[in-house]
């Protein structure tokens, strides 16, 4: 088969030249170009007869908007975060960091689905022996699992035409090259071109596919963005490796909803789902103590009940210490300005320190009020009300704003035992919750003094 032509092309302004240069002599932008497979010339009468074969314009009322099939993989944890499982002809990107359980998951999904369905695994990181050793120890049913050690594309194509399975695995793309193209396993150019092969295929045949990403040392996933644009299913694997929890975050799903988080449990037996994942979250104190604040927080539809821990301390450096764990540090900084201003209470002589219990990361503003009142306690030296919960934004105004799902969120601390709670005014229910009393503040000064009893 005769070699493909490749080209350069410029990531700035998209420019095509026939060798590499330092510089894009289209957009002087340096260092843009990247090699890749030089685009088939296409003629007039190639496209009229590509819109005549059914490229041709429709209402959108015409679309068949028929609910997508949902095959489930036999975790209700990563059932959840894909949507209620896998679509036909999707293609899904899983990156975390080595050793985080990425390969186990998906050997284990792969199991049970291969009870109903063909399946293949393609490995291009371990061997073949070394992936059956894995589900020998983890006791899987690993016998309808069809197995390959490859990382040639073209043969891996072959190998998916020939076979025609209905999900297949591979692990990873970074591994995997086209002879198409001269540069090395990894680079740009190889996982952009093998990445939109793969996606072709997949929306060619209805094979569903599953790639397994690399992550930098920063977390983001290795490779070009282009390569997170063009799948339909982003999911991030976090958690330390010490522990014994991991969770799995979509960062994007066009068939689901975004942010969705699945818990998980490593045992030896491989990732079990984890039913009640704010159990993992709340530290277990025998009493009350200052500095602890239990926060009701929202991942995608699923409330979680996470312990927020503040630790306020005399400065002994000119430059008090601000630091923050699982949240964002400069939010920090702004809500220590706003306790000062509008709550009357000062922090510039103290250090603040700042953790959210089990490893967890909260990016969203409904966790500022639960932070403040954490930082209070602590440098009060007088601990919250026992099975309080607290949640709602705060604006530099002082204001305590409202925040989504406020209902579901009461409704979950009431359903583990928390029997008070201080919320926005705009998130009070209008029913009474059975066994919870609601207390309901506009201004960060009324939750402070709510705090205290007054």
């Amino acid at each position: 088969m005769a070699k493909a032509k490749t080209v350069y092309t410029c990531a700035e302004c998209g420019g095509i030249n026939p060798k590499w240069q330092g510089q894009c002599p289209h957009c002087q932008a340096w260092n843009t170009l990247s090699e890749t497979l030089a685009p088939e010339p296409r003629t007039a009468n190639s496209r009229f007869h590509a819109l005549a074969a059914g490229g041709g314009v429709q209402s959108l009322a015409d679309v068949d908007t028929a609910e997508a099939p949902r095959t489930p993989t036999g975790s209700e944890e990563l059932d959840r975060v894909l949507g209620g499982g896998l679509v036909r002809g999707a293609v899904v990107l899983i990156g975390g960091d080595p050793g985080i359980g990425k390969s186990t998951l998906l050997l284990q999904a792969l199991c049970h689905l291969g009870q109903q369905q063909p399946v293949l695994y393609v490995s291009g990181e371990e061997s073949a022996q070394q992936i059956a050793l894995r589900a020998r120890r983890l006791a899987l049913e690993a016998g309808p699992v069809r197995l390959l050690a490859e990382i040639n594309l073209e043969t891996i194509l072959a190998t998916l035409a020939k076979e025609k399975p209905q999900i297949a695995v591979i692990d990873s793309i970074q591994t995997v090259y086209s002879e198409q193209l001269q540069s090395a396993p990894g680079s740009v150019a190889q996982v952009r071109e093998c990445s939109a092969q793969l996606t072709r295929y997949a929306k060619q045949s209805g094979t569903t596919i599953l790639l397994v990403g690399h992550v930098t040392k920063d977390g983001a996933l290795a490779g070009p963005r282009v390569l997170e644009h063009i799948v339909d299913a982003v999911l991030y694997f976090e958690g330390d490796t010490h522990s014994s929890f991991r969770l799995i975050r979509a960062q994007k799903n066009r068939f689901g909803a975004v942010n969705e988080l699945g818990v998980f449990a490593m045992t030896d037996k491989g990732l079990r789902g984890v039913s009640n994942p704010s159990a993992l979250f709340l530290s277990q104190h025998s009493e009350p103590v200052p500095g602890a604040c239990v926060l009701v927080t929202q991942e995608g539809t699923r409330p979680l009940l996470v312990e927020i821990q503040a630790l306020v301390d005399e400065a002994h450096a000119p430059n008090p210490k601000r630091l923050a764990v699982g949240l964002e540090q400069n939010r920090l900084a702004l809500l220590l300005a706003v306790l000062h201003r509008h709550a009357g209470v000062a922090c510039f002589d103290q250090d603040v320190f700042l953790n959210a219990v089990g490893g967890v990361r909260i990016a969203e503003p409904a966790a500022d009020l639960a932070v403040l009142l954490a930082i209070v306690s602590s440098l009060r030296g007088k601990a919250l009300p026992e099975k309080l919960v607290v949640f709602g934004e705060v604006g530099l105004a002082g204001e305590v704003r409202p925040v989504q799902r406020g209902q579901e969120r009461l409704k979950e601390a009431a359903k583990l035992g928390f029997t008070c709670a201080i919320i926005p005014k705009a998130n009070a229910p209008k029913t009474p919750i059975p066994g919870m009393k609601v207390t309901a503040v506009e201004r960060l000064e009324q939750a402070v003094s709510a705090m205290r009893g007054d």
